[in-house]
């Protein structure tokens, strides 16, 4: 062992033993079999958890569960109904019909151990203003206080399609900023993160240590998305590199594995994908505007501008801007690109229209055309997220 892995394996170590705040994520192909929910899979996951969790004082845990929509096709098909029916009425139906037995499975296997459990369901609009996010992160705080384990999933059932957050692996990279997590524990059926694409390649060797997440060429080494779930390496990665601008971990385990969850903890574990924080972390604020929506439309900025962003800590002024893509009302999540590379993120102070008469302008040329009514730039730096994950 060198010294390089040395380290990293210590700190590996380190972070997972004294983590207080731990977000677990489990994956539909974790959780289910041919017949639905696989209960001793279940049952076996919560042992280890309340292990985990009964290890430290004052840990505390956060479980996002997948699954629900797989449940629910299991109980219409023993009912002799349409399980595969497509369309969003049935799918909100078959997660409502799903969620129910998803989670009294696990609050039985958890009251085994003597651990209460709290069903928490989220859509985007729940963290998307800030008021709300405040309420939902004052919630899951007088839970976790309580000693009681808050178990989430997406609420399919009322979530349209501008109002979901794509998988719970976003979900779950979202839950670490708001529940100030200190790792996060990802439970999927890969044994981890592969050195490239294993439907190209299955004998390539996992990755026990990823220590730059964002240099990672993710769609290189990813295969496609499961069959059960709506996620795959690729949208864990992706959840990855963005908890890491907050400076949490994650680690990637193969959740199916017995034991898993106590032999990856025990110390000096090389077990799965082991994803080191970044060392310049943003905000907690910057990170909540950045992704709790999808940006609205995108600003082509020249390279003069995109140097000032990246190099000089700057605003985004008018006169920086070439092109605007998108309808979009102030306040709006935008894109920000130069030429084909993704700058950042931010909060428009304009409209698209706006910005599609002012663009390229100077700042006497802009009060000409809007009046003294206006900001000195498109984009505040305070409101700006460099290099984030889209």
């Amino acid at each position: 062992m060198n010294n390089a892995e040395e380290i990293w394996l210590l700190e590996r170590s380190r972070i997972l033993e004294e983590a207080r705040t731990i977000v677990f994520k489990v994956g539909s192909a974790v959780l289910t079999n041919a017949q639905g929910l696989n209960a001793a899979v279940i049952a076996h996951l919560a042992e280890q958890m309340a292990a985990i969790w009964q290890a430290r004082p004052g840990r505390r845990l956060v479980l996002v569960t997948s699954a629900a929509v797989a449940a629910g096709r299991s109980v219409l098909r023993k009912l002799g109904l349409d399980a595969e029916k497509s369309g969003l009425s049935a799918r909100q139906a078959i997660a409502a019909i799903g969620q129910c037995q998803l989670m009294q499975a696990w609050d039985e296997a958890f009251a085994v151990h003597k651990i209460a459990t709290a069903q928490v369901l989220l859509t985007r609009e729940d963290l998307r203003a800030r008021q709300h996010f405040l309420n939902v992160r004052n919630t899951f705080a007088e839970l976790m206080d309580w000693g009681i384990l808050p178990i989430v999933n997406e609420n399919d059932t009322v979530s349209v399609q501008e109002l979901k957050f794509g998988d719970n692996d976003n979900l779950s990279s979202l839950l670490a900023n708001l529940v100030h997590a200190d790792l996060v524990v990802n439970l999927t059926q890969a044994a981890g993160v592969r050195a490239c694409d294993p439907q190209k390649d299955p004998a390539a060797p996992i990755l026990e240590h990823i220590a730059d997440v964002a240099k990672l060429d993710i769609s290189k080494i990813c295969g496609s998305k499961s069959n059960v779930g709506t996620g795959g390496m690729y949208s864990k990665l992706k959840a990855a590199q963005r908890t890491a601008q907050i400076g949490v971990p994650t680690l990637i385990l193969p959740g199916r594995e017995a034991h898993i969850l106590t032999e990856a903890f025990a110390r000096n574990s090389r077990l799965g994908t082991y994803i080191e924080p970044n060392q310049d972390v943003v905000s907690r604020r910057k990170y909540w505007l950045a992704y709790q929506t999808d940006p609205a439309g995108t600003l082509f900025i020249d390279r003069g501008a995109a140097e000032a962003l990246l190099n000089f800590g700057r605003s985004l002024l008018p006169g920086g801007i070439c092109r605007v893509e998108g309808n979009f009302q102030e306040g709006a999540l935008v894109a920000i690109k130069n030429d084909n590379e993704e700058i950042g993120v931010g909060l428009s102070n304009y409209s698209s229209q706006q910005i599609a008469r002012i663009m390229g302008l100077k700042r006497h040329e802009v009060a000409a055309i809007l009046g003294d009514a206006h900001y000195p730039d498109v984009i505040h730096r305070d409101n700006l997220l460099l290099h984030a994950v889209v």
